[in-house]
């Protein structure tokens, strides 16, 4: 029964339908992303990917067609003359072969299509291993077993493993296909009794190819070889004594023995039966078995494990010496520091350093940023916010903390496709405020704030251009520009609150739409008719999309991994995005391979922000590239960091052009770079076992180290994040903006060693500095100064945290000052949430600790006053009930007054508008309950027990992620 016409028409009209909006959809998105690319000027990268990917496509295609189909049409031209039956006998094959060789042309094209098409997606995938061995540029190092440059492991091996792998994909596809088309016209049957029966031809094209694969293999054991440089059998990572001695010879010796057997494979063409190649089969099993997996066992076992330590020293000290050439830490020196500093040396130190260290943790003010600066629902900050450095009102250069006010989405009630991709286009404005200060109500001082944006460092910086297209929150297209005579883009609210201010785009970002095409091209990848029907685009207007900072450096550089913190900064009267960008690999010999993510995880780390290499285990790295992106045009510039860096130099051969010598990068922005958090993070990684270089400590362990768990955040197993800090060295003339750390031994909670490195620009940028602790005294770490502070000021932080007011730990920061080291955690207070309130927090308090010294003031002169024995003693918690009757009962009366002055704060709080006349009255006679508590406690006989953990509720340290900035 034929189908009507009609029927049989909308089969091939549908499939044809169907074909022409396939190939719409991948040229709208090849085309796009070639516009893309225009835009930002980096056309030649997407047009190299472009060329160098289909070229590998057709290469991988072509050749792995060729061979397997080759195999195939030669398998079919060698079929017995008599057919299939001429073994005699009912032959299964017969019924499958009649089924598929009338069609066997279309099978055939349909099955080679289906090949090249997955082989050569694969192939192409590898474009970053081909363009590497393309363009491999030497190291200038050998590498300590072979002798051989480090190039050769990092450019040229990965390429030959990549053919080989190739190779043998086609070798044993070809031996299955050869094999089937042999079945299935009568080259072989397998009968019973008889076994296997083949014809001559059919046993000579078999034997070929097995021995060519057998060939590739006696290769493959020659090139593991230099694969042992990578072993993880050993202690630790690269070619151990086992490696060495036993697998290396073991290795040589079955390449020799899998040519020999390659050879008699190779004889079955000429010498007819199975005895030879079954005997050379065996033989290879065999020696794979015994010399392969046997004999380094036996050794491993009766020769290193009972004298792991003498026989893996020359290795364990490659393995040193390897990794911190790898990671960059080869040139950090370690020096005692006896950190058992006076107050008098502090007193007598008068250095500034340690007052104006940040007080204002990046995590915690977010918020007050939030409700203090975001002016609209419809703005937000990043948080955690960011630290820079800025000149204060007094003209000095102090730690900032920066953030852009961007757009988020439009009101709930607003939100279409005109506002949300036509109207609500940018944000607005950067706020800033020194770390170090705060105002009579302890919030930050912003120096930087509102819209329009205002404040003395606006002034200084010469903001001309606040507008934010390209940012963080960035993720949506928007249709910028259009008419500027009718300007229908939101700038900012009027002042009035009862209107706002309009503008239209002006700058080159994002891609024009002044042509039909280009319209049509975007509407079909975003499946949005309005951007062809509605009449306020025009031939000014243009799209701007993937607008994330991060995102449009991985686009244009995607053979760079980035760091997952961008920051803001003006530089040159406009907002820039300042991004890190690292070179990294696994393929460097005797480095110790690491998971990216997990080195560089704490508490400030955002999961979402985490981009780890393709492949997340690592063994290099370098920071080799720092790029901007133009927060109002959405420029991209990259610039070269690390010239030495062999990584970088050959992409650059393979990208000639796109990244910039580091002397075009302005002098102002170079005041605002900074040494990369995630690098740094990876380096205390690696030097928590690496800053020992002896091999026999090393193996014993004894004086590996930990990052300490984030004291001030209440988690277990999260590590304290490190923190951007202006810090002077013992030994250096000045400070200097630092990134810091600390670390704790393996086992224990005291300080082992505090690391620093110069995060700015100069002669001593990047330089690691480590202050080794005495091993014979005990200095507190991070989580036992936390624990001194909770139970020293329980009392006190609970007076604070009256009510339903939470306290909230700051980032514990760690200096060496006056030959200690001198601990400052400030403390907020943050309100409970009212009715259509959201609760900030305030800094209240600031905790210091120097020895065995601590102190607790409003503001970090008064506390470092007490500490050093230039201010009056500081409190301490209530003594336990019925030691001293009349002071407790001296406590309930400030206790009452603390907990009306609060009521009363809150009721200011809660009237529509703010009664902040009140609410600073209140204030006054909280803080004067405060003093009057201080006043208490220092009459306080000296007889009287010290606090305990049970004198009064302990404040326990609040779940709040602390930032590094």
């Amino acid at each position: 029964m034929r189908l009507p016409r009609r029927p049989r028409l909308l089969i091939p009209v549908t499939i044809a339908v169907v074909t022409v909006v396939v190939l719409l959809l991948i040229f709208a998105g090849i085309f796009t992303d070639y516009l893309w690319y225009d835009s930002v000027d980096f056309s030649s990268v997407f047009s190299k990917m472009l060329v160098t990917q289909v070229l590998l496509f057709l290469v991988g295609a072509l050749l792995m067609v060729g061979i397997v189909g080759g195999n195939m049409v030669l398998a079919h031209r060698m079929r017995p003359m008599f057919g299939p039956g001429m073994f005699g006998g009912p032959q299964g094959a017969d019924r499958y072969r009649v089924a598929v060789d009338p069609h066997r042309r279309l099978v055939f094209l349909i099955g080679m299509g289906i090949l090249a098409l997955f082989t050569g997606s694969s192939v192409a995938g590898q474009w970053k291993t081909w363009l590497l061995f393309a363009n491999a540029t030497p190291f200038g190092q050998k590498d300590p077993q072979f002798g051989i440059d480090v190039s050769f492991f990092m450019f040229t091996f990965p390429f030959i493993r990549m053919v080989l792998n190739f190779l043998f994909t086609a070798v044993i596809l070809s031996i299955i296909a050869a094999a089937v088309v042999h079945y299935l016209y009568g080259g072989f049957r397998i009968q019973s009794p008889g076994g296997v029966q083949a014809s001559r031809a059919a046993r000579a094209h078999l034997s070929v190819l097995l021995g060519v694969f057998v060939l590739l293999k006696a290769l493959a054991y020659w090139l593991d070889r230099y694969e042992l440089v990578f072993s993880t059998r050993g202690f630790v990572h690269g070619a151990s004594y086992t490696d060495v001695s036993a697998v290396l010879p073991a290795k040589g010796i079955l390449a020799v023995i899998a040519l020999i057997c390659a050879l008699i494979f190779f004889a079955g063409v000429i010498r007819p039966g199975g005895m030879w190649p079954g005997v050379a089969f065996g033989l290879l099993v065999l020696s794979a078995i015994l010399i392969g997996s046997v004999y380094p066992a036996l050794v491993e076992q009766f020769q290193v494990r009972p004298n792991q330590q003498g026989k893996e020293e020359p290795y364990i000290a490659r393995n040193i010496a390897e990794t911190r050439k790898a990671y960059g830490v080869a040139d950090a020196g370690v020096v005692a520091y006896q950190a058992q500093g006076t107050p008098q040396q502090g007193q007598a130190a008068n250095d500034d350093t340690v007052s104006g260290v940040r007080l204002l943790d990046p995590v915690l003010v977010a918020k007050t940023f939030q409700q203090k600066q975001r002016i609209r629902g419809f703005y937000d900050f990043a948080d955690p916010l960011d630290v820079d450095r800025y000149k204060a009102q007094d003209g000095n250069v102090r730690d900032h903390i920066v953030a852009v006010r961007e757009l988020t989405v439009p009101p709930t009630e607003q939100d279409n496709w005109i506002n949300r991709h036509l109207v609500y286009t940018h944000g607005y404005g950067f706020v800033a405020a020194p770390g170090n200060e705060v105002d009579t109500e302890g919030l930050p001082n912003f120096d930087a704030k509102d819209m329009p944006v205002t404040g003395p460092l606006v002034t200084a910086t010469g903001l001309k251009e606040p507008r934010v297209y390209f940012g963080e929150r960035g993720t949506d297209y928007v249709i910028a520009g259009g008419s500027p005579n009718k300007p229908q883009e939101l700038d900012y609210p009027e002042s009035s609150g009862t209107g706002q201010q309009n503008t239209t785009y002006t700058g080159k970002g994002g891609v024009p739409l002044a042509s039909f095409f280009n319209r049509l091209l975007y509407a079909v990848k975003y499946g949005e008719k309005n951007l062809l029907l509605s009449g306020d685009i025009n031939d000014q207007s243009r799209i701007l999309y993937d607008r994330e900072p991060a995102e449009r450096v991985a686009k244009v550089a995607p053979f760079l991994n980035l760091d997952s913190d961008p920051y803001p900064a003006i530089v040159n009267g406009r907002i820039v995005w300042i991004i890190d960008a690292y070179t990294t690999a696994n393929e460097y010999p005797y480095s110790q391979s690491k998971s990216f993510s997990d080195m560089i995880r704490d508490t400030a780390t955002d999961p979402r922000a985490i981009t780890p290499p393709p492949r997340d285990q690592i063994n290099y790295i370098r920071n080799s590239v720092k790029a901007t992106v133009d927060a109002y045009d959405g420029t991209v510039t990259l610039y070269e960091w690390d010239s030495t860096d062999p990584i970088l130099k050959a992409w650059e051969k393979a990208f000639p052009g796109i990244v910039q010598s580091k002397d075009k990068m302005s002098a102002e922005l170079k005041q605002h770079l900074r040494y990369p958090e995630d690098l740094f993070k990876v380096q205390r990684d690696v030097l928590s076992r690496y800053h020992i270089t002896d091999a026999r400590s090393f193996y014993s362990g004894q004086d590996f180290w930990n990052v300490p768990d984030d004291p001030s955040s209440g988690e277990k197993n999260v590590k304290q994040p490190p923190y951007f800090l202006s810090v002077k060295m013992p030994g250096a003339q000045s400070s200097s903006f630092s990134l810091t750390t600390t670390f704790v031994p393996r086992q224990g909670p005291n300080l082992a060693a505090f690391m620093a490195v110069d995060a700015t620009p100069g002669d001593g940028y990047g330089k690691l500095q480590i202050l080794r602790m005495p091993a014979s005294t005990t200095i507190s770490g991070p989580g036992q100064v936390q624990n001194t502070f909770t139970n020293r000021f329980s009392g006190e932080l609970n007076i604070l945290g009256l009510g339903k007011a939470q306290i909230l730990y700051g980032n514990l920061l760690t200096l060496p000052f006056a030959g200690g080291l001198v601990y400052v955690e400030p403390v907020y207070v943050q309100t409970a949430a009212g009715a259509g309130q959201e609760p900030y927090p305030i800094l209240r308090r600031v905790l210091v600790m120097f020895g065995d010294k601590v102190g607790s003031a409003d503001t970090l002169k008064d506390a470092l006053s007490q500490v050093f024995g230039t201010g009056p003693a500081p409190p301490v918690s209530p003594v336990n009930p019925g030691q001293n009757p009349p002071a407790n009962a001296a406590l309930a009366a400030i206790v009452a007054k603390a907990q009306s002055a609060y009521a009363d704060a809150q009721k200011a709080l809660a009237s529509n508008p703010v009664d902040w006349g009140a609410y600073g009255k209140a204030q006054a006679a909280l803080k004067q309950a405060l003093d009057e508590l201080n006043r208490l406690q220092g009459q306080q006989p000296a007889t009287s027990t010290p606090p305990s953990a049970s004198a009064s509720p302990s404040v326990s340290p609040s779940p709040s992620p602390t930032p590094t900035g």
